[in-house]
């Protein structure tokens, strides 16, 4: 991983598919799945609560990617 200060998902448990958060030094939020580590997502902490929410809600359970 990058020299950010990674920090593991509370919800990831101690399985092989871990999602780590980060943030740049512009304030901006880093995301990383532990299968695929040189794929990062970034966002603004403001989306990044939005996406968190949709998470929670269970509004993205039913997306597929047929």
């Amino acid at each position: 991983m990058s020299t950010y200060n990674w920090r593991k998902s509370s919800y990831s448990g101690n399985a092989g598919n871990c999602v780590y958060v980060a943030l740049d030094s512009d304030g901006r939020v880093k995301m990383q799945e532990s299968d695929g580590p040189n794929a990062t997502l970034a966002a603004s902490p403001a989306t990044f609560g939005v996406f968190i929410r949709a998470v929670k809600a269970g509004a993205l359970d039913r997306l597929t990617t047929d």
